[in-house]
């Protein structure tokens, strides 16, 4: 059957789009750039980012926290631990130390519409301005001062009108400020063209050298992500190596493919819950575009306006501007709706319509995320050792050095590329891990499951009365499962007696039902075999039990105890989760502060309501630091800000103060999922909601406050070197110079195992501190809030408090979508 016949059967849908302006790909000058560039004579550049304002001045990005901290204003640094060398994917630029970008208010006399026309009687002025310049319409930036405050130019335009430009000084920015480093980013955003790389999204690939997984039919292409940030004594470029996950798919092929699987009604339906959201790339421009629209109406051989005011069809211009001819004049258009710039705010949504054919998906379905041997393929290709990323960043800097193009781009600012940059970490002492009966040394922090097998948890509630629900195809593992139980517990010291048996049968409500009809408030926990992977049987089971019966619960698919090899394994994993979730404790790690609080902060988005923002809050009720309070708020805002904090910290405070009789000395607060535009709203909002609640517990309460921001995500890397050649470096290495900010008080850690490619530091900013911890104290304590995570036998990427805040507006956000109960928040019963 031929797709002219299935996508002409569904001509008339309701999705037409025709109230909104149609572009076709190309002609939208900015499908997937953040920052446009118009070429208006040599080096015109607009200098504007959408949707955002540039900030004047660094106190704009709330950078100056370390001045407000005396003990560390002047010495940030620790001194505790092994010294190690290290390189980084950091290159130095080359400026002098007297290097200046200075920046120039242009008014045109008579005015002007047109930024091309303004940049070209500008830029005729060559020998006054000199040839590296930057226009955007109204500013113009140069690298060297005129010798003039104001400068009067005239210019003479084909229609022999002369025009006046008054070029007025407003500034002279250092090396190191906001407007400077976007306009380092514009600048390498036009060098990695000269070396014939595309930008995609923030990341810049050449889809020259593809590299082929045909297996699963998907394609990479190589490339870097780069950004230009100031360090403790110089400006550097932070270089990465990236990979574009293509799929040798088009959304055609996929349309297709379900025509073929489903009644012809709920086709349109299908299509639009699978594709609506997807982003894809058209590659005759190299673009990205999310769908947010299929327009069934419209088809290739329809009609669409031309700039110059002529019509066109689809078809021919596909096959004028790009020699493609399409194969199927039936098939119903994509539709994106592109953001508007500044100067476009009352106008209506502008859209580009794009053809399913030459659309392909980018990354990955939930389906391929789930195939083992497709992930396996994909990471031999994109996990890349420390010594091929090294590889890499060397052939980038030879390449840019190499393109006279490249190189004299940056010679004109004044720039140039320097070798990376070398650091010395620390690297600090393995932590010692407290059972109940002995402190063991584990031999690796990465995994101690070996080391502690067979020794008793901390503590541990006897599971006396608890409800196995499953479907009767399960029945054989239940007795297995049971005894499995049993028997780690045993070695635990967790005591596990027999519990009441539900079967119930397959169809999709029933398990649910079953667990309504037979659960009651006594029951310490429900324990659910599910029959399949379905998320809304695994949704269903989850609000019930911890929004209307709230009651700790664990789900396990019945794949996961089908291998009778494994099921021992998969026993003491379960095992350690109930223990948690019906308020034990496993192990953990010396603690010398007293009267300390920790706690972890972290804002997801709801799955369903965009709107809403789920707002995860966890803080430790005991000494050890190994029992917790669990709070989560759904707050009506898109925002990743949180509003709640004074609500939440009241709760935690007066949680403490029951379990210990007495108001907590110091608390220390990990926010996790802050970019760096984003910490002047920490300090200006959270930060007072936090300091503002201390009164309200009591008078004259006052403890001492530290607020760490914790990023997963950050582009610096570390190689350590060894005889064998780079490689990663142990767990525990702190590196607080050299990478560091000059103006912020901060540190990277590695508590990350990577047994795969490279390692990722976790980057860490303190905000505000009136602990005055010496920085090696907190640090060693940061390191050891990352052996407390109970849901693995080892060290984490983050303290433990952000990841279990995590786990919770994960599971709010993604299956329940309403507050839990709060006679849950003693329990860990999210892991």
């Amino acid at each position: 059957m031929t797709s002219k016949r299935k996508f002409s059967e569904n001509g008339n849908g309701s999705h037409a789009g025709s109230s909104r302006q149609s572009l076709t790909g190309d002609e939208d000058n900015g499908g997937s750039s953040n920052i446009s560039s118009v070429s208006a004579g040599e080096g015109a550049t607009v200098m504007a980012e959408r949707g955002r304002r540039v900030p004047r001045n660094p106190q704009d990005l709330g950078v100056l926290t370390r001045q407000t901290m005396g003990h560390v204003k002047d010495q940030k640094t620790g001194t505790s631990g092994t010294p190690v060398r290290l390189q980084t994917n950091l290159f130095g630029l080359g400026l002098t130390g007297q290097w200046r970008l200075y920046q120039y208010h242009v008014d045109f006399k008579p005015s002007i519409a047109s930024i091309r026309l303004k940049a070209a009687l500008l830029y005729s002025h060559g020998e006054v301005l000199g040839y590296a310049r930057a226009f955007d319409g109204a500013t113009l930036y140069l690298c060297r001062k005129l010798k003039d405050k104001i400068t009067e130019l005239v210019s003479t335009t084909k229609l022999g009108e002369d025009v006046t430009m008054t070029v007025t000084l407003i500034c002279a920015l250092p090396a190191g400020s906001p407007v400077c480093i976007q306009f380092f980013g514009v600048l390498f955003k036009k060098i990695f063209k000269c070396l014939n790389m595309y930008q995609v999204g923030r990341n810049y690939y050449n889809p020259a050298t593809p590299v082929e997984i045909p297996q699963h039919r998907l394609m990479l292409w190589p490339g870097f992500s780069i950004t230009v940030t100031p360090r403790e004594s110089q400006l550097t470029l932070s270089a990465d190596v990236s990979h574009k996950v293509l799929r040798n798919e088009t959304v055609l092929d996929s349309m297709n493919d379900m025509y073929h699987r489903m009644p012809r009604d709920r086709l349109i339906e299908a299509c639009e819950k699978e594709f609506v959201g997807q982003v894809v790339l058209t590659r005759y421009n190299n673009k990205t575009y999310r769908v947010d629209d299929i327009d069934w109406n419209t088809k290739p051989t329809d009609k669409f306006p031309r700039k110059d005011g002529s019509e066109i069809s689809y078809v021919d211009y596909y096959r004028q501007q790009y020699n493609i001819e399409l194969t199927d004049l039936h098939q119903p258009m994509l539709v994106s709706t592109m953001k508007l710039k500044k100067e476009e705010t009352g106008d209506a949504p502008r859209a580009v319509h794009l053809l399913p054919e030459l659309s392909y998906f980018t990354g990955l379905s939930s389906r391929a995320l789930s195939d083992f041997r497709l992930m396996k393929d994909l990471a031999m290709e994109t996990q890349v050792t420390p010594e091929r990323r090294q590889q890499r960043l060397q052939k980038l800097v030879e390449s840019i050095e190499g393109c006279q193009a490249a190189s004299s781009e940056l010679a004109k600012w004044g720039l140039r590329m320097e070798k990376q940059l070398s650091v010395t970490g620390r690297l600090m002492p393995s932590e010692r891990i407290c059972l109940r009966d002995n402190i063991v040394q584990p031999g690796s922090p990465a995994d101690w499951a070996r080391d502690t097998r067979d020794c008793r948890m901390i503590s541990s509630k006897p599971l006396n009365n608890w409800l196995l629900v499953f479907t009767h195809r399960n029945e054989d593992v239940v007795e297995k499962l049971i005894y499995s139980l049993k028997k780690v517990g045993d070695g635990m010291g967790f005591s596990i007696e027999y519990p009441q048996i539900i079967q119930a049968d397959d169809r999709a409500a029933s398990f649910l039902w079953a667990v309504q009809q037979h659960v009651n408030r006594e029951h310490q926990l429900v324990f659910c075999i599910l029959p399949s992977n379905s998320k809304d049987n695994y949704d269903s089971v989850k609000k019930f039990l911890t929004v209307e019966m709230p009651i700790p619960s664990q789900c396990v698919q019945s794949r996961t105890l089908s291998k009778p090899q494994m099921l021992m394994s998969v026993a003491t994993k379960i095992a350690m989760q109930i223990i948690c979730k019906t308020g034990g404790e496993l192990w953990a790690v010396e603690i010398p502060l007293k009267s300390l609080m920790v706690v972890g902060i972290d804002v997801n988005k709801d799955s369903i309501n965009k709107s809403q923002s789920v707002v995860g809050f966890v803080a430790s009720t005991n000494a050890r630091l190994t029992k917790w309070f669990s709070r989560c708020i759904i707050q009506k805002t898109s925002t990743d800000f949180a509003d709640c904090l004074k609500v939440c910290m009241l709760g935690a405070i007066d949680r403490w103060q029951k379990c210990n009789n007495d108001l907590p000395a110091r608390i220390i607060v990990y926010r996790d999922g802050v970019g760096d535009g984003q910490l002047k709203m920490v300090v200006d909002y959270e930060i007072p909601q936090l300091l503002g609640c201390f009164k309200q517990a009591r008078n004259t309460y006052s403890p001492r406050l530290s607020v760490v921001v914790v990023r997963k995500r950050c582009t610096t890397r570390f190689f350590g070197e060894s005889s064998r050649g780079l490689q990663n470096p142990p767990l525990g290495t702190i590196v607080d110079t050299v990478a560091t900010r000059p103006e912020w008080y901060d540190f990277f850690l590695i508590s990350q195992n990577a047994r795969q490619g490279t390692v990722n530091p976790t980057y860490y900013n303190v905000l505000y501190d009136s602990n005055c911890l010496k920085p090696d104290h907190l640090q060693r304590l940061t390191y050891k809030m990352c052996h407390l995570y109970f849901n693995w036998p080892g060290v984490i990427r983050v303290p433990a408090p952000c990841q279990y805040a995590h786990k919770l507006t994960f599971l709010v956000g993604q299956s329940i979508h309403r507050e839990p109960s709060m006679e849950l928040s003693d329990t860990l019963f999210y892991l």
